[in-house]
Order: C-alpha cells, then sequence, then structure tokens
C-alpha cells in the first residue's frame, strides 16, 4: 500500500505531466499556424509522450493499492515571439520538470518507500533524454538564426520524429 503522502505527491506529479502534454500541444498549434508543421509534429508526439508518462504514473498509483485524483491545470502559454523562443520554453519546461521529479524522488526516500524509488529511476532517466532533445533543437535554432531556408530544412527533419 502506497502511503498518503507518496499518494498526494505523485497525483501532483501526475498533473505535472499533463501539463506537459496541454503545453505541448498547445505550442503544436502555434507551429501550425506559422507554418511550420515539421516543428508541430515534433511536439505533437512529445504531447503523446507526456500524456503516456502520467498514465504510467497513474497506473502505478493504481497498481499500489492509491486512489489517484485529477487536479485542475493552467492555461498554457500558445504565443511565442519565435521558434526559438518556444523551444527555449521547452527546454526550460523539462528542466523544471527534472526538478519536480527529483523532489518526487526525495519524498520517497523520507517514505522510505523503495517501490517508488524504483519506479522514479526511470523517470530520471527519461528526463536526461527530455533536456538532451531540447537543448540540442534549442542550439540549432540558435546557430540557424535568421536562415529561413535551413528553418525549413530543419523543420523536414522533425518532421521526421517516430516515422
Amino acid at each position: 500500500m502506497i502511503s498518503e503522502t507518496m499518494q498526494t505527491a505523485i497525483n501532483e506529479q501526475i498533473k505535472h505531466e499533463l501539463y506537459s502534454s496541454y503545453l505541448y500541444l498547445a505550442m503544436a498549434v502555434y507551429f501550425d499556424d506559422i507554418h511550420l508543421p515539421g516543428f508541430a509534429h515534433w511536439l505533437k508526439v512529445q504531447t503523446d509522450e507526456e500524456r503516456s508518462h502520467a498514465l504510467k504514473l497513474v497506473e502505478y498509483v493504481n497498481d499500489r493499492g492509491g486512489k489517484v485524483v485529477f487536479y485542475g491545470l493552467d492555461q498554457p502559454q500558445s504565443e511565442y515571439k519565435s521558434p526559438l523562443d518556444a523551444f527555449q520554453l521547452v527546454l526550460a519546461h523539462e528542466q523544471k520538470v527534472t526538478g519536480l521529479i527529483h523532489k518526487l524522488y526525495d519524498v520517497a526516500v523520507k517514505e522510505n518507500d523503495v517501490a517508488t524509488q524504483i519506479e522514479l529511476q526511470w523517470y530520471i532517466k527519461e528526463q536526461v533524454e527530455e533536456e538532451k532533445n531540447a537543448t540540442l533543437i534549442v542550439e540549432q535554432l540558435k546557430m540557424i538564426g535568421d536562415q529561413r531556408s535551413i528553418l525549413f530544412a530543419m523543420d523536414r527533419h522533425l518532421a521526421s520524429r517516430g516515422k
């Protein structure tokens, strides 16, 4: 059985994972609106991935005999100055999520909940990948600057994610 403290902390993380999905969907719409469908596709894949992270936690709480509670989500930002601006937010958001997962792990340690510590190791490793991917796109966008032809080439490349 999962402790009340651990259950509450995981439910809060479920909210953050769902918000990530919501944020990335809003960003995908932004990229569709500015005619960069490859960026939009990349973010739609990310939306599904974040939702799957939330579902994994939902199943974990259920498997441990806990109760899942869904909290309300804030409205995500939907307008950006540029693709770089949007992806800088992606990176900052992933860094925030990494910190939240580390705090969640700390709760598991304090609760002496070894099962949750083991479960969260997957999320910790996943966040390394998430930050790496976001950093790569941010750095490439910085290198591109205002070169539209290269931006369109990058758009085509991002469209291949998951295919």
